[in-house]
């Protein structure tokens, strides 16, 4: 095995060891009584890697839930990703963030290209005009819990499935009608109002939040609604749904100087007070499900709209960006004989899209008579794509013995893109005119078409151990069409951008148990990208590299006894370049790809009454990672405590609190290294307090 899986102390794969240990060690004959008295450990349900409700103890993929929302109560989705193995989410301002899962953390035009994410199944964003920061159009604070897949998707998963699948659950029919409000309060202004209500087959959600911001300038307001109705007809159970986001946010740029995040006072500035983010969306649908004794189906139509105008406080001139999507598409599937050894399922997934982007600029670009010439004030960019995505699959699921199943399944998709410019070709102010220094920044093809055609196959197996413990592996295939911004946002000289699907061929070996007082999971995983699109030194978008993935990743929840539960989570991978490429005079194959620390994770240890209290103390380890391909600067990684604590005063009243960055480090959430800014850092917040009251009815 690689080095890059010795363990250390004060790593999270030590903790993880000494948690392992010390639960077995203190809960072995606890186990085996519940595996003596105990026909089958409760099952967890997920449904992100077949659209229905599945036992994710038998999957022989890495998925992992969270369901403690509430408790959690984040005001941010990275406070709560953070409990998943191989989730780094790196934090921007406000409700901004850079995505990883089982990858580094990705930038660029195509970064949230790949990953797949999802409300309720259906992606929130077109797959070929994905948003990096598009989980704050989910209502992950209310949500009833949230699947994360890592690695490649199944069948059911098409463009951007390539490192993982995150699945928001809004809905949550089936419990005692009721209500809830809470109102919350913290630092920097914080607040927050939730509510929601539901009846036998109806729910409501609404939350409204309004933060000040650490950073001068640099607050946001957002408002989030979900709407689901359920009903039969006929043989068919048919459930509504609605959601509805707004974000309205003023945005804090990034503070430079080597270590800048180490001091407060400049930890508090904001370098681009005229900066911000405006973003709404809204999804309906509607999904039909069938169950016979045949098997069962499952139909979702369903309308998407999104919105959002920010300036681009990061580049020359800080042109500002509006961009739209109107979608309309159909998911379905069919299962045959779901009880029986031999499952077989087919479905089929179409949409299309009508996106377009506008890129201007008001004011003369700062700065030296070269960015003042190539950037000029107008229209950058003004175009449309209309998108056609078509796919196909199936899949076979087969129990060979009773211990012993195997999973297979193919998909074939098609992305076509439609492009028409509204502005000259080529690299020219708005009006035609040629700018000075060779032309201007940036470049527009003529009107064009695209089309991109992937298989996708996958392969999986599972063998029970014993009960409540598989063993289990698999291969997948994934792949992402190029993003519509990788094909038609072009720079200096070139015209046309000749870019393939980038694709990923997955191996991974696991184990889970899953006992009334011991849950666990480890995996090991390596993953192999080719055709990764990027941004060459001449600002051109290419897609000749390639880049290796492999690494370790554990979870594991168990109960101590008199009260006390532990948990933990850790990662180790390496992420490294896989081609010749010359940066700087430095041939970057074999080094770390920047910002992907080598180590991650958290530790919680909590105590609880059973009845009306909880307290957790959570560590969080975030390792040291490189800032540049060349390898030659670093960000020496953080540790963190969180406190969080819930009374149950009454049946209809609880307090939560929770205190984050108890020990008030300095540290910064993301750090990079450009060679026009040089370091540069989005600072953490320090200590912060925030305390919330509940009543339900």
């Amino acid at each position: 095995m690689s080095s890059s899986f010795d363990v250390h102390k004060n790593t999270p794969v030590a903790a993880f060891g000494i948690v392992l240990v010390s639960a077995v060690c203190c809960s072995t004959q606890g186990v085996q009584a519940a595996q003596e008295t105990v026909e089958k450990a409760a099952e967890e349900v997920v449904s992100v890697a077949r659209r229905i409700d599945d036992s994710r103890l038998e999957s022989p993929h890495s998925i992992s839930t969270l369901t403690n929302i509430p408790f959690v109560s984040q005001s941010h989705i990275q406070q709560a990703l953070l409990r998943v193995p191989g989730v780094n989410l790196h934090r921007g301002n406000g409700q901004e963030y850079l995505p990883a899962i089982r990858s580094p953390v990705l930038t660029g035009a195509g970064a949230c290209g790949s990953f797949s994410i999802t409300e309720d199944g259906i992606p929130l964003r077109a797959a070929g005009f994905c948003n990096v920061n598009e989980l704050f159009e989910s209502h992950t604070e209310q949500a009833f819990r949230v699947e994360v897949q890592r690695g490649p998707g199944t069948a059911v998963h098409g463009s951007n499935a390539l490192h993982g699948v995150v699945n928001v659950i809004t809905q949550d029919f089936g419990g005692e009608p009721g209500g809830r409000f809470s109102v919350e309060a913290g630092a920097n202004h914080f607040g927050r109002i939730q509510w929601r209500q539901s009846g036998e087959d109806w729910g409501a959600k609404l939350t409204l939040s309004h933060d000040s911001g650490y950073r001068d300038q640099a607050g946001y307001e957002q408002q989030k609604l979900s709407l689901h109705r359920r009903t039969e007809l006929g043989d068919w159970q048919a459930t509504a749904g609605l959601s509805l986001t707004n974000l309205s946010q003023e945005t804090a740029g990034f503070i430079t100087g080597e270590g800048a995040y180490l001091s407060e006072a400049l930890s508090r500035t904001n370098p681009t007070p005229e900066a911000f983010r405006d973003a709404s969306s809204a999804r309906l649908w509607l999904r039909f499900e069938q169950e016979l004794e045949s098997g069962s189906t499952v139909v979702t139509p369903y309308l998407r709209y999104t919105r959002m105008d920010f300036l681009q406080h990061f580049l020359p001139g800080d042109p500002l960006e509006e961009n739209g999507q109107a979608s309309i598409g159909v998911q379905s599937v069919r299962y045959w004989n779901r009880d029986s050894d031999l499952v077989l399922g087919v479905g089929a997934d179409l949409e299309f899209t009508d996106a377009w982007l506008r890129q201007s600029q008001d004011a003369p670009t700062q700065g030296s008579a070269f960015l003042q010439e190539t950037i000029p004030v107008g229209r950058h960019y003004d175009y449309q794509v209309n998108a056609q995505m078509a796919a196909v699959f199936g899949s076979v699921d087969w129990n060979l013995t009773a211990k012993v199943a195997l999973q297979a399944g193919l998909r074939l998709e098609s992305m076509r893109y439609d492009y028409d410019n509204f502005l000259p070709a080529g690299r020219t102010r708005e009006d035609g005119s040629v700018c000075g220094f060779g032309g201007c920044r940036y470049s527009r093809p003529e009107d064009r078409s695209d089309t991109f055609t992937n298989l996708s196959p996958k392969l999986g197996a599972s063998y029970q151990l014993a009960e409540g413990q598989l063993v289990f592996a698999n291969w997948t295939h994934g792949f992402r069409a190029p993003q519509a911004a990788e094909l038609y946002r072009l720079q200096r000289a070139q015209q046309v951008a000749e870019l393939d699907s980038e694709e990923a061929n997955s191996l991974e070996l696991g184990v889970r148990g899953d006992f009334p007082r011991l849950r666990y999971e480890l995996a090991l995983y390596r993953l192999r990208k080719d055709n990764v699109i990027f941004r060459d030194s001449d600002f051109f978008n290419r897609d000749n590299s390639r880049t290796s993935h492999h690494g370790i990743e554990a979870e594991i929840s168990a109960q101590l006894g008199a009260g006390f539960d532990v948990s933990a989570n850790a990662s180790v991978a390496r992420h490294r370049y896989d081609s010749d490429q010359i940066l700087s005079g430095i041939n970057i194959n074999g080094n770390d790809v920047d910002t992907a620390p080598r180590r991650f994770g958290s530790l919680r240890l909590g105590w609880g009454d059973a009845e009306n209290m909880r307290l957790e103390a959570e560590w969080v380890v975030a390792g040291s990672y490189f800032l540049d391909p060349e390898n030659l600067r670093t960000y020496p990684g953080h540790r963190l405590l969180n406190i969080r604590a819930s009374w149950q005063l009454s049946s209809d009243w609880t307090v939560r609190a929770r205190l984050l960055n108890a020990t008030d480090r300095r540290y910064a959430e993301r750090a990079d290294f450009t060679s026009f800014s040089g370091f540069r850092y989005f600072p953490g917040e320090p200590r912060s307090l925030f305390v919330g009251v509940e009543r339900v009815w």
